[in-house]
């Protein structure tokens, strides 16, 4: 098809283009200057020139007219003309469907296109105007006008979108439609030639596509609006569960104001009930897109739920992440007619399934999930945000030791065998999960994969209070051992002490036997020492509990505690606000707090530092802490802390056990942490160690609040031991082992008592009814045959209301304990005792004025 060349009359014509420069022109003029001043030379010099100089030279010039003209005819040349100025960049520029200015930054003008022409106003008496004059009439565009102006004058590039009404020149003709226009400036690169920096101007009238815009926006409005009251509820959510969009419809259905409804506000867990939401962050792991009917209930923002089904559509990304959800929502709290038997027993199923505490899921016939129910995430610790769980091998989810025993259970269940035994099992996720699994056979349906149903319950908490309950049996089984062993060596101990007592008040330091009867006493204080230690574990010390402020008692303390753990460890004490009372045991108390610190101080041989600090623990902070068996309630915390070299996770284990230590052979008995534990749990408190390797070590313990009656009182400074031991009472003695009831009768004889003897309660009163009753104190043992001591008490208290009585015991059952620390009309002294310890106490009982204590 031939070609036709360029219409000269369609060709875009700019409306000013700058002249071209007279440098060419000036060129012409030199080069013919030249010539002529050569011409005239030689008719001047002509007949002194060489005839040959002259013929090269004009052949030279006929070379040189030659080859412009070749030159001419292959287009290396060509004359100037206004066709040169029609290149392809400036036929681009000429041709551009917008208005094009080329100005200086002072607006002196030096290019405008053809365009520019067609706006109104953009020509003025036939010469083109400057764009800030185009707007100068149009007071909507002075603002934008002037930013333009300046970037202009800047250098800068600047764009401003203008709204008129009527458009340019159009407002002056009535017209109320708004027309819209795009100004934009920017510099160009320098131009040779060119004086000062240009700027290019450009005006585009942009009114159909805003038009465009605006009714695209008024259509994405409708749809939303369509969305957001349509009949059915509709919500999406992200990876975290995080809802990115509600409708109205839902939002009124959950009792939300839409107006106060922001992004990642209110997540799944806030609206699904129960552990659903676990069941909307699936989505296939293939990436594909698929529509899930789910049956739930939904929790309003009052906290009632409703029955829904949700068409939920998930997908995963390429990497395995979960992408944002869209889920429809169809309330069910309603049916029509024959259908609502139908949908009440949908609702009732889906209740059942997704709210039992079991987890229950699907598989196939190579045990892969095909579909769970909510619980199941939460069991076996799956959430959304990890791969998901659709066609994943449930045997990957248990711990290895139990696979093999689960895969034979599945092949029964595919044989469809009935009685299929349940598996117990660890979980492979971290920390110590346990589950019992249930596996049976389903129902083979076609077009379905699912063969097996497996139930899972979680057994976590009940292993560990099997195991706590196990740690308990064992603990107890020791304890009632150790306290009997106690009871009968505190007995013999009593005596050994004693006689051995009555033997020094006879043979004096200066005696040759001296030495060997301190040796005697100093072993058997050793050996009661230890008996002290067995008691405290075994819980069957008998205590006496009083009102405690704890920081002062530790203040008290702080002395001795320094001297303890040398100069090279630091010792802080820091005591919170306020803190609460509490009922303990004064002495075993602080035994506990030296136990902690001297154990402390063997932990750091290098040095370190030891913190004793003491806060109150309200009932809401020990909810949320984790320590296993202790009931949320109001606490005072003990704690000592510790930068030595702390301990593994086996050992801690294994602390408060009897005889267990980490010492070196002969530097420990093994009885201080668990004396430590039985004297804590005796009060009714608790104890937990925490430790990490290379830090140091924590013990903290919890006692619980003492509220104080009426009348009750903070324990003060125990009185100072009587020197004076000598009286002449009338005391009762009942005590059936005769060294113990021997030596004590003789100890008070000594210091001039009268005593009575009786080796069981009903001798006592046998003695009673001889003397007439007739005496000032008795002093009885806890533990005897047929009738024990607070049985005796009770009987002697019908007789003789007043009496004083003191009640000596190295071992009593856990009732009769009670019954002496409640009873604040009774003193208590432990066995063994020495021949100074029943004198003090003698004395210091009958001291007393009847009934007050101190």
């Amino acid at each position: 098809m031939a070609t036709t060349p360029l219409d000269e009359d369609n060709y875009p014509d700019p409306l000013v283009s700058r002249p071209r420069s007279a440098a060419g022109l000036w060129r012409v003029v030199a080069l013919a200057a030249f010539f002529i001043v050569i011409a005239i030379a030689l008719s001047t010099l002509g007949e002194s020139i060489p005839p040959d100089l002259i013929l090269v030279f004009l052949g030279v010039l006929a070379v040189v007219g030659v080859f412009c003209l070749f030159a001419i005819a292959a287009g290396l040349f060509r004359f100037a003309s206004s066709d040169e100025t029609r290149t392809v960049s400036r036929a681009i520029v000429d041709s551009l469907p917008f208005g094009a200015v080329v100005t200086d930054r002072e607006g002196r003008i030096s290019y405008v296109n053809a365009h520019y022409g067609s706006f109104a106003g953009g020509i003025t008496d036939g010469v083109p105007v400057g764009v800030p004059r185009l707007f100068a009439g149009q007071p909507e565009a002075s603002e934008a006008v002037y930013r333009l102006s300046r970037a202009a004058k800047d250098g800068r590039p600047a764009t401003e979108d203008i709204r008129l009404i009527g458009g340019l020149g159009g407002a002056l003709g009535g017209s109320s439609k708004p027309f819209w226009y795009r100004v934009s400036v920017r510099a160009l690169p320098e131009v040779e030639g060119a004086g000062n920096p240009l700027v290019l101007w450009s005006v585009e009238e942009i009114t159909r596509d805003r038009e465009r815009q605006d009714n695209a926006f008024l259509e994405l409005q409708r749809a939303i609006d369509y969305l957001d009251h349509a009949p059915a509820g509709f919500f999406s959510a992200d990876a975290k569960g995080r809802i990115q969009y509600l409708n109205s419809t839902l939002a009124d259905w959950l009792g939300y104001d839409l107006a106060e409804f922001e992004t990642d506000t209110i997540r799944l867990e806030d609206i699904v009930r129960g552990d659903g939401a676990s069941l909307l962050m699936r989505g296939r792991s293939d990436g594909e897109i698929r529509t899930e009917v789910i049956d739930i209930d939904l929790v309003g923002r009052n906290g009632t739920s409703f029955p829904v089904r949700l068409l939920h559509r998930a997908a995963r990304l390429a990497d395995g992440e979960l992408g944002e959800t869209r889920t429809l929502v169809l309330d069910r709290r309603s049916g029509s007619g024959h259908e609502e038997a139908l949908r009440a027993s949908e609702v009732r199923f889906s209740r059942f399934f997704n709210d039992t505490p079991f987890a229950i899921a699907t598989l196939d016939r190579a045990g892969r999930i095909i579909r769970t129910n909510a619980p199941f995430s939460r069991i076996f610790g799956w959430s959304g945000g990890e791969k998901s769980l659709e066609m994943q091998p449930i045997a990957e989810l248990i711990a290895e030791g139990s696979r093999e025993k689960f895969a034979q259970a599945i092949e029964a269940a595919i044989a469809n065998k009935s009685e299929i035994e349940p598996i117990d099992a660890l979980l492979a996720r971290e920390g110590d999960h346990a589950v019992r699994l249930y596996v049976s056979g389903s129902e083979e349906s076609e077009g379905s994969p699912e063969r097996v149903n497996v139930y899972a319950l979680d057994m976590t908490e009940q292993r560990k209070l099997e195991a706590q309950f196990a740690q308990g049996q064992k603990m107890q089984a020791v304890g009632q051992l150790a306290g009997g062993v106690a009871h009968d060596f505190n007995n013999v101990l009593t005596a050994i002490i004693g006689f051995t007592d009555l033997l020094l008040l006879k043979h004096k330091p200066g005696d040759p036997s001296f030495s060997d009867l301190m040796s005697i006493k100093n072993s058997a204080n050793r050996a009661a020492g230890l008996t002290r230690q067995l008691l405290a574990f075994s819980r069957r010390q008998t205590l006496r509990p009083q009102i405690l402020e704890i920081p002062t008692h530790i203040d008290d303390l702080t002395v001795l505690l320094k001297r303890l753990i040398g100069e090279q460890i630091a010792l802080e004490v820091d005591h919170g606000q306020g803190i609460w009372p509490v009922k303990a045991d004064l002495v075993q108390l602080e035994q506990v707090v030296v136990n902690l610190v001297v154990n402390a101080r063997d932990a750091m041989p290098n040095g370190g530092s030891i913190t004793l600090r003491t806060r109150n623990v309200t009932e809401a902070e020990a909810a949320g802490m984790t320590f296993t068996g202790m009931p949320p309630a109001d606490y005072v915390l003990i704690e000592v802390e510790d930068t030595g070299t702390g301990m593994p996770p086996k050992i801690l284990e294994k602390i408060f056990e009897p005889f267990f230590s980490t010492k070196e052979l002969g530097k420990g008995t093994g009885l201080g942490l668990s004396t430590v534990y039985g004297i804590i749990k005796q009060t009714g408190g608790f104890i937990y160690p925490e430790s990490v390797l290379g830090k140091g070590t924590t013990f903290k313990i919890f006692l619980p609040r003492h509220v104080p009656a009426e009348g009750e009182v903070v324990a003060k400074v125990v009185a100072a031991p009587v020197r004076d031991l000598t009286g002449h009472e009338r005391i009762l003695i009942v005590e059936d082992e005769d060294t113990v009831r021997s030596f004590s009768a003789r100890a008070l004889r000594t210091t001039g008592y009268e005593v009575f003897e009786a080796d069981s309660g009903e001798q006592a009163l046998e003695v009673l009814d001889d003397i007439g009753n007739d005496i000032d104190l008795m002093i009885s043992d806890v533990v005897m045959p047929e009738m024990d001591g607070p049985a005796l008490l009770t009987k002697v208290r019908e007789r003789l209301p007043e009496l004083k009585v003191i009640f000596v015991s190295g071992y009593a059952e856990e009732s009769v304990r009670q019954d002496i620390a409640d009873d604040q009309s009774v003193e208590f002294l432990a066995k063994p005792y020495s021949l100074d310890q029943i004198n003090s106490k003698v004395k210091e009982v009958l001291g007393k004025v009847g009934g007050e204590n101190d």
